[in-house]
């Protein structure tokens, strides 16, 4: 079995990439680091409505580690029902030029329907585009 990213860094102490890659690490990251960039301040629950294929542990998991790199903040309101709401402190928000290049290039080269994910690309030499399609079975190349 593979070790995460986040810990192979020492392996790579001088690639910057790696070395931020190690923070976005983790299915639900680079998701949840997005919606705090559009929303800012949000509570639990609507990052659990707004991720609803991620399990409430995993979500758990996935904040406390963003909270630990200091990329996000956690407020506990001492209230009845508890309340606690999630935020991107300076360094987050310094990742949104990042976030905002993944937005922008799946927007331009994935297609999602009907549960198939399409990945377009540049095809060589001019003769069209590449036309992947993704889904949980199988992965297709074809020209289109």
């Amino acid at each position: 079995m593979s070790r995460p990213r986040s810990k192979m860094t020492n392996s790579f102490p001088g690639c910057p990439v790696e070395s931020t890659l190690s923070f976005l690490d983790g299915k639900w990251k680079g998701v949840i680091l997005y919606h705090l960039l559009q929303d800012g301040t949000l509570r639990f629950g609507e990052l659990r409505r707004r991720l609803s294929a991620v399990t409430q542990r995993m979500l758990t998991k996935q904040l406390r580690e963003l909270e630990e790199s200091g990329l996000v903040t956690r407020t506990v309101f001492a209230v009845v029902p508890p309340r606690v709401d999630y935020s991107l402190t300076p360094l987050g928000q310094s990742l949104q030029p990042v976030i905002t290049a993944l937005d922008t290039w799946g927007k331009g080269h994935v297609r999602c329907a009907n549960g198939t994910r399409t990945i377009l690309a540049p095809a060589d030499a001019g003769a069209g585009t590449e036309t992947i399609e993704l889904s949980a079975a199988k992965v297709e190349r074809s020209a289109a």
